[in-house]
């Protein structure tokens, strides 16, 4: 593995960084404060789209802008240095969202719903959690039921990410309950689709220029064409697209860890106590350094995962991994920059604050880390076994 990154990615991270820069850091601490995330859809919509990052790890032939995992990564980290919501809400658009019609949807399915969520026209969702279902998937309560040439859903999903924006839902519904993940299948909701509404809007600890809201299905009718796959597939299409998922939430580790360490560097060289900057102290310079080893680590294990993910390699142990390592790494520096910061760091006007509130949720969604950790053992058993 080559850990410097070509040509063609240190062009987009500068890109990148220019747009972060100008576009979102302006104005982030006031979208997190309103929690509007209006003002983020704008954001991705009239600005992102146009600049093709909406699709950045995608083909061209289907929208995209014809760059691979990296980018994904790339954009992650950047975005997530100043505004973990926004990449977030992104985020789903180049994993969740849209994953499950790249991999496994017909070409039909591709030229209708996959091309217009990658040219930015159209926003995507991923509804897989419920309220008795979150890591344990077979507990689906959400039904699919075959009739004609249609399908019938019923059901509620919580915690969905750009719900009610979005135009394109990919929805995983329990078909023969008796099948355990083997009975769950995959379809493609849009959004006016009669039957199909919005609940409550969760309020949140971070994250909070994003939106969250349930969805709910009551005898909502949908074609046949609008399956992804076969009947069956659900379990797997899902994990599927929460690997690749999981490349951005570490690289949102990353993009928060680094962007707290920044501040923290920043306010230690202009702070002064007892005559000295605060970073000429031990306690301090040792704080600052073990952040930045914590920053470091996790930014090669994102880019370790994302570089097998464009290679074409198998990467869910790895995924895994990385999304464990790089949410830790986002929590325990930004706490420690607001230690850092001292009595500003608690308040709501420093960006470390904002930035500590956001990591908890990376630990949490998209499969906790503690069922990571059961992934990456289970991975290693099966290893054991087959050595």
């Amino acid at each position: 593995m080559d850990f410097m990154l070509s040509k063609e990615h240190l062009a987009f991270q500068k890109e990148m960084r220019e747009f972060v820069e100008k576009e979102v850091a302006p104005g982030a601490s006031k979208r997190d404060e309103s929690e509007d995330f209006e003002a983020t859809y704008q954001l991705m919509i009239q600005k992102m789209a146009p600049r093709g990052y909406l699709g950045c790890s995608f083909p061209k032939e289907y929208g995209g802008m014809g760059g691979d995992q990296f980018h994904y990564a790339i954009s992650m980290i950047e975005i997530c240095k100043v505004d973990a919501s926004l990449g977030c809400s992104a985020s789903v658009g180049l994993s969740l969202g849209t994953i499950p019609i790249f991999k496994f949807g017909t070409e039909e399915q591709k030229q209708k719903y996959l091309r217009p969520l990658l040219e930015g026209k159209k926003l995507s969702a991923f509804g897989l959690t419920e309220p008795n279902a979150g890591s344990d998937s077979a507990m689906q309560e959400t039904t699919a039921v075959r009739d004609g040439n249609s399908y019938i859903l019923n059901g509620k999903k919580v915690f969905i990410t750009n719900a009610g924006y979005a135009d394109t839902y990919i929805v995983m519904a329990m078909m023969d309950k008796s099948l355990g993940t083997k009975g769950i299948s995959a379809f493609i909701v849009e959004k006016d689709t009669p039957g199909f509404t919005f609940g409550k809007q969760e309020v949140k600890m971070g994250i909070r220029a994003s939106i969250q809201r349930e969805l709910i299905f009551e005898d909502c009718r949908i074609p046949k064409e609008n399956l992804i796959a076969e009947e069956g597939m659900g379990f797997k299409i899902a994990m599927t697209a929460l690997d690749v998922g999981r490349i951005g939430v570490a690289a949102q580790g990353v993009g928060v860890a680094q962007g707290a360490l920044d501040a923290a560097l920043r306010y230690s060289t202009e702070r002064c106590q007892f005559g000295k900057p605060i970073n000429a102290y031990q306690g301090i310079s040792f704080m600052l350094a073990d952040m930045a080893i914590r920053a470091e680590a996790a930014r090669l294990l994102a880019y370790q995962v994302a570089w097998l993910g464009s290679n074409g390699m198998p990467f869910g142990k790895e995924a895994s991994i990385a999304k464990v390592f790089c949410t830790d790494a986002a929590m325990e520096v930004s706490t420690n920059a607001v230690q850092v910061l001292g009595g500003k760091g608690f308040l709501r006007e420093n960006e470390v604050e904002r930035m500590m509130r956001d990591s908890k949720i990376l630990q949490i969604y998209e499969g906790t880390n503690q069922i990571q950790r059961m992934i990456i053992n289970n991975n290693l058993v099966r290893g054991l076994a087959h050595a």
